[in-house]
């Protein structure tokens, strides 16, 4: 069990006032049977901004929110604090599912949002034929091992060289990404094949040996599930399963359904970003 607090800060600074803006923030961790949110705030500046809460379709905590005084700046914080016990509360084992079972009728109901290919998971041809070779001989379970071995052998982490629409053929192409890149590679892979995959953002606290009380720069992460009889979490970024470190987010299609911070404005002009995460384990 590994107790996280988390401050993720987003700031905008716009280049002219803007009149008004209205805005959806998805950065509040959920409670999950692998995590607990123990307490959670979302605070916006400057003062005057009116707020509600929801829960989207994919089950995550949005904060919706309108600014309708002239601003120059916007910033979001949100705070949490989380109990993460994925590594003794491993699921029990069940019977890996079949070829047959993936392509039959009530898998294809129950995980219809998993299974079609979006613009952004879709990874070409190239890679459909790849991912059908790692399959042969496997089980959905060996098969989905070896899609992962695969993206660890070919890709490499390399910030700078795609952008958040790139989808999974373009990063293939460029053999270099950020982590929702192999996620997304990772996920159109594994749909090509008929197993279930989910994009999962959320943070991650990057260095386990930290001591208690120290406050890391932590990272907005993202990483994805694939589902054989189970879901298993994996991190292709990081190479192995997701851990009591990694704090889910999210869960959607790609990227496009769990967005940190998304709204429209009036005015602006331009704007620049500053994005700061601290995360300090405190047990």
């Amino acid at each position: 069990m590994t107790r996280l607090r988390i401050e993720h800060r987003t700031g905008y600074t716009y280049d002219r006032t803007v009149t008004l803006s209205y805005n959806e923030a998805r950065m509040t961790p959920v409670t999950d049977s692998q995590q607990v949110v123990l307490e959670s705030t979302v605070k916006v500046s400057p003062a005057g901004a009116v707020l509600s809460s929801y829960r989207d379709y994919w089950g995550t905590r949005v904060t919706a929110f309108e600014m309708q005084i002239p601003h120059d700046f916007l910033e979001v914080t949100a705070e949490a604090t989380v109990e993460v016990h994925r590594s003794d509360r491993v699921p029990a084992e069940v019977e890996v599912v079949g070829w047959d079972d993936l392509a039959g009728e009530s898998v294809l109901n129950e995980f219809s949002d998993w299974l079609p290919q979006t613009r952004l998971s879709e990874p070409g041809e190239e890679v459909r034929k790849l991912a059908g070779g790692l399959a042969e001989g496997r089980n959905a379970h060996e098969a989905a091992h070896a899609v992962m071995a695969w993206i660890k052998a070919e890709m490499q982490y390399v910030p700078g060289v795609t952008g958040v629409q790139s989808n999974s053929e373009e990063v293939w192409n460029h053999r270099k990404g950020v982590c929702q890149d192999l996620a997304h590679l990772g996920i159109g892979a594994l749909r090509s094949l008929g197993i279930p995959a989910r994009y999962v953002s959320g943070y991650l606290h990057p260095r386990p040996s930290a001591a208690v009380g120290e406050t890391v720069a932590g990272q907005s992460h993202a990483w994805l599930e694939w589902w054989d009889g189970q879901w298993r979490p994996w991190d292709p970024t990081n190479v192995g399963p997701v851990g009591d470190f990694h704090v889910s987010v999210t869960r959607g299609r790609d990227y496009r359904d769990v967005p940190p911070l998304k709204g429209i404005l009036s005015g602006g002009g331009g704007s620049h970003l500053t994005v700061k995460v601290d995360v300090t384990r405190i047990a």
